[in-house]
């Protein structure tokens, strides 16, 4: 009987090795990627390009708040304006330009077949500003566009004048070459998009009226990491969906009083006990739908066995895998939607009990989630915690549901992973979800394919420049931008 046993055990965890060994070697690909042949582009002065970056950031295009540039502070926009006019005279020769919303720029480079649905390129001219009391931490002065090393130092280096002066180049050379584009090709800069994104708003609200449907959109988001997390080597990720935005206010109602006397649930404690249960307690991860599914399975051939075992096997590995995800901030933010309290307040004094106690939470929202979702798992979470009022945060930033999921299988996408995988020297190439927001989520309203990716390398490193010290990007870089933009250009004029 106990041999029996024994070879019924041993005979079942032979099965489940066979099972786990098998979905291992399976899993993981991107075959149902179109493949895209590039043509040469015209030939790029790489060098000419960085000094041309170098002069952009030198326009201090800074906002801070909705509504900027405010009456009087408008100068750096209409000079970096004038600026592109002056250094890319074939482009503008090529495309017509209109103003949209005060000072974000809509070029138009009218295509000779008007059957094909036009392409439009996107990036934004103002960038955040510098901290006080950092600017002597960088290594160049960070509006001087400084070249040192290889190196061109500057806020918007990455983000995001590098992408505007690349597609720029691309363009210019593009037109001097005598290319004309037989699908019209559109090019949408926007001028605050670090505060609300307005301007691109109002830019693909006038493309809607005109009725211009995009074949698809390319905006900022990723790019080639090298070495990237996932696989240790140079990877490429493209932005197929954006989290969404929305912020809670809750608010715990309690009698007030002096605080020599303190009821054993003030108004501070239901608060807290409020925000420990939404810590506690996050929004369910999910990775077997897009884009999470499609990342792991793209980034798989390149993966450790160990970590393509677990994700080939969740039904037997899941727990593990959400737990160290969820250990790493951006791991996380990945797989769910993230909550994040962030501002706390209370009694106006250190001896008196708050009668109300609010504290707003920022949900970062994953495509698997809607905001009706957040707001019932907010009060789900809650529900015994008595004197909550629970509302949609007011004021800030508006709130806006996740991008939709743009497809993996057109030409417009595999085009960008040939253009992705030249730019990282035959990277893999796999699809992903930015984490931030950017001013392609507007373009939702006219394409449902909307990518982000700029094709250039930066290390983990370098990526730390976004919004941070030493923002920085190569020399080598703006050339491999222009180059990418271009070929991506002709190569969706040549294509379906």
């Amino acid at each position: 009987m106990w041999r029996k046993l024994v070879l019924g055990v041993v005979g079942v965890i032979a099965l489940l090795v066979v099972v786990v060994l098998y979905r291992t070697f399976t899993y993981g690909g991107a075959s149902h990627v179109v493949e895209v042949e590039l043509a040469e582009p015209p030939a790029i002065d790489g060098e000419a390009a960085a000094r041309h970056l170098s002069e952009a950031i030198g326009f201090r295009t800074i906002t801070i708040t909705a509504g900027d540039p405010r009456p009087g502070t408008e100068g750096p926009w209409l000079d970096l304006h004038a600026w592109l006019e002056a250094t890319y005279p074939a482009a503008h020769a090529a495309m017509t330009r209109e103003t949209v919303a005060g000072y974000t720029l809509l070029y138009t480079w009218q295509g000779s077949d008007p059957s094909l649905a036009p392409l439009l390129m996107m990036a934004h001219q103002d960038v955040v500003p510098v901290n006080i009391g950092t600017e002597g931490d960088w290594t160049a002065p960070p509006f001087s566009g400084d070249i040192v090393d290889g190196m061109i130092y500057g806020r918007g280096a990455i983000d995001d004048k590098g992408s505007l002066v690349g597609l720029m180049e691309a363009a210019d050379a593009l037109a001097a070459s005598g290319f004309q584009p037989r699908r019209t090709i559109h090019f949408l800069f926007g001028h605050d998009e670090e505060v609300s994104g307005s301007g691109a708003q109002a830019g693909v609200e006038l493309l809607k009226s005109r009725g211009v449907a995009p074949v698809m959109a390319v905006d900022e988001g990723f790019m080639v990491i090298n070495p990237s997390p996932l696989s240790g080597g140079p990877m490429a990720y493209i932005g197929v969906a954006e989290k969404g935005y929305l912020t809670v206010s809750i608010t715990a109602v309690a009698e007030g009083g002096h605080s020599s006397t303190p009821p054993r649930e003030s108004a501070a404690v239901r608060l807290s006990r409020a925000i420990v249960a939404l810590d506690e307690n996050q929004m369910p991860a999910d990775f077997s739908r897009p884009p999470v599914k499609e990342l792991f399975e793209a980034s798989a051939p390149t993966m450790p066995f160990v970590q393509k075992m677990a994700l080939a096997n969740l039904w037997l590995f899941g727990g593990m895998v959400e737990a160290q995800m969820a250990d790493i901030p951006a791991g996380n933010a990945m797989i769910r939607t993230t909550t994040a309290p962030t501002m706390l307040t209370g009694s106006a004094k250190e001896n008196v009990l708050a009668q109300r106690a609010t504290a707003i939470v920022n949900f970062r929202i994953h495509p698997n989630d809607t905001e009706e979702d957040v707001i019932e798992h907010v009060r789900d979470v809650t529900s015994d915690i008595e004197g909550l009022v629970i509302e949609r945060g007011i004021g800030g930033i508006r709130g806006q549901g996740a991008s939709p999921v743009s497809p993996t299988d057109t030409y417009g996408y595999g085009a960008l992973v040939a253009v992705a995988r030249e730019a990282g020297d035959g990277a893999d190439v796999a699809p992903g979800l930015v984490l931030g927001a950017t001013d392609g989520r507007y373009a939702t309203a006219i394409t449902d394919s909307v990518y982000r990716f700029v094709p250039a390398v930066l290390t983990p490193e370098e990526l730390t420049g976004f919004h941070g010290t030493n923002e920085r990007t190569s020399v080598e870089n703006v050339a491999r931008m222009a180059r990418g933009y271009a070929q991506f250009i002709l190569a969706m004029d040549a294509g379906e």
